[in-house]
This record gives structure tokens, sequence and C-alpha cells, in this order.
């Protein structure tokens, strides 16, 4: 591989994450007890020119990763989508899938289950929505850039964006690139809120352990674009599903949601790590989504969902209505290959601060819970699959705010459309949040 070495590395959690952005994106994720890192010396600053041997050794990874393409569709964004062989795809680099049989039957799509009256009445969080107005729209409204070229794959194929230099030297170096920092989106688990602070990442989370065993979760998603003081930093709206010890070697969690990121040195996003196997044709994880809500304005909103398939056991990503878009063959897991234990639903913003001082960077609209529907971002019909491949309101939940003057959550309940949901957010620096 030149000048590149090739491992299997044990990490406290490993990571192979697929998202959709640029600054803008659909998120997923993926950590493992195991994985195949790329492993460089080679170390780089956006503010310097990449030499020669630098470039050299960045393209050998592209080649790599950048599948020999049957047909390629040019986004209005500028992305490259190219049209690989679903037999040919970056999933099958992964050691564990040399084998692997790629799932053509469709799988078992899980279905909606609404709350009883009598379970809506007896809840806690119950509130009354009859006097708000909302424009708002969803599954296909917060769609992708790439669509508007009206080109879609042949039959056979599936859409990857095609990764560039210019992907690669935003990063810190050619290891950085695409990787998710391992434990760090889960390390409120084990750490004090003031720990989790001082490492710069901080939570927005609804929350639910239930006894029984989890095989999926759900909502749809307010879609924003908040702003990032730093470039290195992120903010993130997605669904965690996750199983196994947040103190040992063996966590597992595969993730979905959207991502602003203008760095992007955090994950194994994308398809830029083997594992999943994309099998839609419309959807590209890595591209842009577009159109966005805006402050008092129309609201779009993305359906997210991720389940195990009960036939193969396979943990499939859905979105918007009833599109599957790909999955993660179960034998990449240990806990998950049997089930989730929890979900959390909400945000992560990283926070850098640069000279001590808390950045401006936002989470969902910028705007805190309390300012509610049409200012503050959402998470609406949050839902559990059970063993029979259910969707179930969550009939236990908690909230977190790691800092409420920064970001913060208020959770509700209704017997309308929403189901369960929240509100969450905040602008970051404020005379509160210094």
């Amino acid at each position: 591989m030149g000048g590149l070495l090739q491992r299997k590395r044990r990490y406290s959690s490993s990571s192979s994450v697929v998202l959709l952005p640029l600054f803008w994106a659909f998120f997923l994720a993926i950590f493992l007890e195991r994985s195949v890192d790329i492993v460089s010396g080679l170390e780089y600053s956006k503010d310097k020119q990449a030499s020669s041997l630098t470039l050299e050794r960045i393209q050998k990874h592209l080649d790599k990763i950048n599948k020999p393409a049957v047909m390629t569709i040019e986004s209005p964004d500028g992305d490259i989508i190219d049209c690989i062989d679903k037999w040919k795809q970056p999933a099958f680099d992964h050691p564990l899938l040399k084998n692997h049989k790629l799932q053509l039957v469709p799988p078992e799509m899980p279905r909606v289950r609404r709350m009883k009256e009598e379970e809506v009445k007896g809840d806690k969080h119950t509130s009354s929505r009859k006097n708000e107005e909302r424009v708002v729209i969803s599954g296909r409204g917060a769609w992708q850039v790439w669509h508007q070229n009206r080109t879609r794959c042949p039959k056979g194929t599936v859409p990857i964006r095609r990764t560039t230099v210019d992907d690669v030297l935003r990063a810190k170096s050619l290891y950085d690139f695409g990787k998710k920092q391992p434990r760090m989106a889960l390390a409120r688990h084990t750490v004090s809120p003031d720990d989790v602070n001082a490492k710069g990442h901080e939570y927005a989370i609804a929350t639910s352990r239930p006894s029984e065993a989890v095989y999926g979760a759900s909502a749809t998603i307010n879609v924003w674009n908040p702003s990032l003081q730093v470039e290195e930093e992120m903010s993130i709206s997605q669904i965690w599903v996750l199983a196994g010890s947040f103190e040992g070697s063996d966590l597992n969690s595969v993730e979905a949601g959207w991502h602003a990121d203008g760095y992007q040195s955090t994950g194994c996003y994308n398809t830029l790590c083997p594992g999943f196997v994309q099998v839609d044709k419309e959807i590209v994880v890595g591209t842009a989504i577009a159109p966005v809500s805006t402050i008092s304005g129309e609201l779009y909103e993305s359906n997210i969902f991720i389940w195990k398939d009960p036939k193969t056991e396979n943990w499939w990503l859905g979105y918007g209505n009833n599109n599957a878009v790909g999955y993660w063959p179960s034998n990449l897991f240990t806990h998950l290959a049997a089930n989730a234990t929890l979900v959390e639903w909400g945000g992560e913003v990283f926070n850098s601060k640069p000279n001590g001082a808390h950045t401006s960077t936002q989470m969902g609209s910028g705007r805190f819970a309390q300012e509610g529907n049409g200012k503050a971002s959402y998470f609406r019909n949050l839902g559990l699959v059970d063993s029979n491949n259910d969707i179930n309101p969550p009939q236990s939940i908690s909230t977190q705010a790691d800092n409420s003057n920064c970001y913060n959550i208020n959770l509700l309940n209704n017997n309308d459309d929403w189901g369960t949901h929240f509100y969450f957010g905040g602008p970051g620096f404020n005379p509160n949040c210094p």
C-alpha cells in the first residue's frame, strides 16, 4: 500500500461510521470492538501546502476506497456521484465480509404502533398542541442536492460519493481522515458532566433504557443548518442505538441523523470505512441535504429508523417513506448481534474552547428548547422496535443536558400525530454560557 500500513487494531471502542455531509449530512455510525485501520505517520495542516509525497500517499488511499464507476453523476454542489457495481462496493473490503452474501430480499419493515389514549393520559409529559400552527414538509421534503441533476444510477449499481484529495486535506492527517474519536460520543456515560465538557463534547439527549430487548429505534428529525464558529467543531442531531459495556472494550453502536462538520475529522464516515452495505439507488451517504428549515418559516424533517431484520438479523437503515438504504451485516457485531439495550435521541456539539471560552457553535436551530415550535429544533414520534418488529412509543424516557445554559432539551408527549417528542438545542456562547 505504498507508505501505508494496514493492520488489525483494538480500541476501547472502535468505529466505522456512515454519514451524509459536506457542511450537512445524513449521519450513520457503527462502533465495534474490532476494526481494520490505516496507520500512517503522515501529518499535515490545512494551512500548509501539501508536498508531492503527501499527495502521492493520499492518491493511493483514494484509489483504494474510490471504486471503478459504471457511470458518473455530477451534483450541482460539485460532488461527484459514482455508480458502483453493488457487488464491488467498499463494504466488501471489510475482512469479515469477504464471503458475505448480499441481502437481495427486501427486509421486513417495522410496523408503527400508535400510543393508546390511556397511555397518553397517564404520561406526565402530556401537553396540548391544538393552538399551535406549523408548516412541516416531511419525508422527502429534506432531500439531497444531487437529485437536482435528475439522473439516477443504472440497475445493479449503488450511488457512492467520490472522495477527493481536498476531503482528505481538511483532516489533520491521513490517519485521522474520516475517523470518529473512540468513545468520545459516549463518554457521558462514564464520566461526570464537567469532565465531558472539559473534553469539549456537550449533549442534549433523551434516553430510553427499557427492561425488554430493543431491536431498533426511529424518529422524525427536524432538519436545520447550524452555524459553526470554528472549522474543527461539529453539530450533530441523531439517534444512537447501543449495546455492550461503556466500561469495557466491547461497546457496539449504530447511529443515524444529520450532521454539520466543518472539518470532518471525527469518524469513519460514509463509506470511507468498509462495513455498511448499500442497496438503495436514491440515497447517497455523505452528500448534502436540502432544503433546510428556517426560523418562523417552513420546517423540513426526515424520517429515520434503524432496525434489526427478523429474518437475516442484519441491522438496517431506513429513511423517508420506508426506503431501506442499506444494512450492517450481523457478523460485524458482538452485543448488537443479539439486540440493543439503550437508545438515545438528540444533539451533540463539539466545543473546542479556543482561548478557554465557549464558542457560538449552534445545536439544532441555534435556539433554546423553550422557544418551541417554529424556532427550536425537534425530534418527534420517538419509537422503539420490539421483538415483534413493531415500533412502539417509549414507555420510560429521561433527558440530559450537560450544560443547559448553552444547550437544553424539553420533553413532551400528547395524543396528536407528534407522539413522544422534544425540543432541543441552543446558541452555545451567551451571557450565561461564557
